[in-house]
């Protein structure tokens, strides 16, 4: 059996996984933002759906369902990002471990730590690839005009006089 790795080994391997631990933060900040559009998509989507039913068949319905379309391909992408994200943060996970088993066990395993850390950000940027993709989606569906349906009398109206 072989002895424990010395204790500054310990100690640098430590050192080797702050970086490592540090993007483990970011991806997690990153996948509360996704977890938190996806939330709002399904919320929208289930409201959607039910104001849906109450509409009158023609063009209305159709434009709903253009907007639940819309949110559909919002939660795949972001399904997509989420996992590719996740798929980040647990090969992260394995280079950490897999520092300290090299050291524990004194083995040399650069090649691997190195395959790991590549394939992670291989994750990462397809993960923010389809994060942005979902985001290029949500942008392009929103509608920000003002009503045509009301003209303005005067301008006291615009200015807020009373």
């Amino acid at each position: 059996m072989q002895e424990p790795a010395p204790l500054i080994d310990i100690a640098h391997v430590i050192q080797q996984a702050v970086a490592p631990v540090f993007l483990l933060s970011g991806v997690a900040a990153m996948l509360n933002v996704m977890t938190s559009r996806l939330a709002r998509v399904i919320d929208r989507a289930r409201q959607f759906e039910l104001d849906y039913h109450e509409l009158p068949v023609g063009t209305e319905r159709h434009v709903m369902r253009g907007r639940l379309a819309a949110l559909a391909r919002r939660a795949r992408l972001i399904n997509i990002a989420i996992t590719l994200c996740t798929v980040c943060a647990l090969l992260v996970c394995l280079v950490i471990v897999t520092l300290f088993l090299s050291a524990l066990l004194s083995m040399n395993s650069p090649r691997l730590i190195a395959a790991l850390f590549v394939i992670a950000m291989l994750a990462l940027v397809g993960g923010l690839v389809g994060f942005l993709q979902e985001i290029f989606v949500a942008t392009a569906s929103v509608r920000i005009d003002p009503p045509q349906d009301r003209v303005i009398a005067d301008l006291s109206e615009i200015r807020g006089d009373d």
